[in-house]
């Protein structure tokens, strides 16, 4: 420090500009990646399940009753069936639980917040239940509500650390990008003597110009001013300019990327690329949609219909997503029919239509010559 003491008392002028307002160290943290990627990975599961149909079947045939509205049309006076069932995957996978509970008005609604109380040999009971601004004053016991959790701890809890992370490292990463592509510039001052608090005021509040006329403006004049010099030092630009915005890029797909992974999305798939593309639906229908209607449909035939008339074929099946396109597969639905391994109607559950109520449908059809040796007219057998 004494060296430096001494070299500002013999140059005053050089003391006063250590007053100067040139640079700033604040570093902002960029929340906003964490929410881009949860709300990437999530809305993309939600959109699909929201294309679900929610069937009630008894003994083959869909049943068209209260329930088939509620789950298919209009759950609640607020919401459509679309946009009911995005909202609660977005909270089973986000908040890692979900609760629906029904309205003495026949209203499924998502709660909000709630509280449990958990017991060993009881129902759960779930109370403070809150959807908006309402809560409600009665308690839920287990077996009167929908209540499916996702995973072992809450995705956004899990993935904080990480969050922190990336973000600390696309801070720096924009603060490089922009340091790289600064408009740099001396200003000049012909006096010789010290700079007053008054002469220094008007200095700050001319770079301050000099720097809003070059940041908002397109083209900008700077007036020449006696006694005041300006000289650009660089222009802004810079050969590594396409490779920051480049690492940028890929630091927020890779992001995405962890996110999908956890969440079994394929990574080529979340981002719309094409390599491969049938190979990653079938992959994301299996490991990550799959586990999801399964707790769902599980969730709705163990609450909504009972034990009894579950046993005698009653039950709640999710179609519409992971059924094949028939056109597609024609080729495959004609050799299982004529090779006698499945029913035309058996063909058409599984392509997730209703089965026909043509008689002729149910009846297995041998159409290809598919005999044992034994059977071949003509043929040697040893």
């Amino acid at each position: 420090m004494g060296f430096l003491d001494n070299v500002l008392r013999r140059n005053k002028e050089l003391e006063s500009l250590f007053d100067l307002d040139l640079f700033s160290e604040k570093v902002p943290h960029r929340a906003y990646l964490k929410k881009m990627a949860l709300e990437t990975c999530i809305n993309f599961i939600g959109r699909t399940i929201s294309q679900s149909d929610f069937r009630l079947m008894k003994n083959g045939k869909r049943q068209l009753d209260d329930w088939h509205y509620l789950l298919n049309v209009r759950p609640n006076t607020d919401q459509s069936a679309a946009d009911f069932w995005q909202k609660f995957i977005y909270e089973l996978i986000n908040e890692n639980e979900v609760l629906v509970i029904l309205t003495d008005t026949n209203d499924l609604l998502i709660a909000d917040s709630f509280t449990r109380d958990e017991y060993a040999v009881y129902p759960d009971v779930f109370r403070d239940v809150t959807v908006k601004d309402y809560t409600f004053q009665r308690t839920f016991k287990m077996d009167e509500v929908i209540y499916i959790t996702y995973n072992n701890e809450k995705l956004s809890k899990f993935m904080e650390g990480m969050f922190d992370d990336f973000g600390d490292l696309f801070s720096r990463m924009i603060e490089v990008g922009h340091i790289e592509n600064q408009i740099r510039g001396t200003v000049g001052v012909e006096t010789t003597q010290p700079l007053t608090e008054e002469n220094q005021k008007k200095l700050q509040d001319f770079i301050n110009r000099l720097f809003n006329s070059f940041r908002k403006n397109l083209i900008a004049l700077v007036p020449k001013l006696k006694g005041y010099e300006y000289n650009e030092v660089s222009s802004g630009e810079n050969k590594n300019n396409g490779q920051t915005i480049e690492k940028l890029t890929k630091l927020k797909k890779s992001l995405i990327d962890d996110v999908a992974n956890i969440l079994g999305i394929p990574n080529a798939l979340i981002h719309g690329e094409l390599a491969d593309y049938e190979t990653s639906i079938k992959a994301y229908i299996k490991f990550c949609i799959g586990p999801l209607m399964k707790k769902i449909s599980d969730e709705l035939n163990a609450k909504l219909i009972d034990k009894k008339d579950y046993l005698n074929g009653q039950k709640i099946e999710i179609r519409g997503i992971a059924e094949m396109n028939p056109l597609e597969v024609a080729a495959a639905v004609d050799k299982l029919i004529s090779s006698m391994a499945y029913t035309p109607n058996e063909v058409r559950v599984k392509l997730g239509d209703e089965p026909s109520p043509d008689p002729r449908l149910d009846k297995h059809y041998f159409t290809k010559n598919y005999q044992s040796a034994e059977e071949v007219e003509g043929g040697e057998i040893e």
